[in-house]
């Protein structure tokens, strides 16, 4: 019981369960807010996981350019949209904007519907256009 009495082993011990604390807020802050995804996991969501995409910009931008089997989906009215979708549940789901923004608003709509796994593509189709990766037009 010593141990614990001493002030130099106290400051060792909070020392402890601080940086405890700051390696778990990170795993902490991805499961209350959704996983962000930089463009090569979201890549890898995509063709590995069968992901469904749903881009929440405007018809325009959507049809100026979009990932690669995305589906345009009006935040507005998005669970409308993912109902007449019928998409599988079960599957992760990346949300796609023009800088990740909407997405993030959007995240919380789309775990209440009951998708398990949901991922915000980071920094949107700016970043994936920075990633030099295709889009589809």
């Amino acid at each position: 019981m010593n141990f614990l009495t001493q002030i130099d082993n106290l400051a060792l011990i909070a020392l402890l369960v601080v940086s405890g604390l700051a390696l778990f807020l990170p795993t902490l802050s991805t499961l209350i807010s959704g996983k962000g995804l930089s463009p090569t996991e979201a890549t890898i969501w995509i063709n590995r996981r069968k992901s469904h995409v749903l881009d929440l910009r405007s018809e325009e931008a959507f049809k100026a350019g979009h990932l690669p089997g995305a589906k345009l989906a009006a935040p507005a009215n998005l669970a409308g949209v993912i109902e007449s979708l019928k998409l599988d549940r079960k599957r992760p789901v990346v949300l796609v904007c023009e800088t990740g923004t909407q997405s993030r608003k959007a995240l919380g709509e789309v775990q209440k519907l009951g998708f398990e796994e949901v991922g915000v593509l980071e920094g949107g189709v700016q970043a994936w256009k920075g990633a030099a990766l295709p889009l589809v037009k």
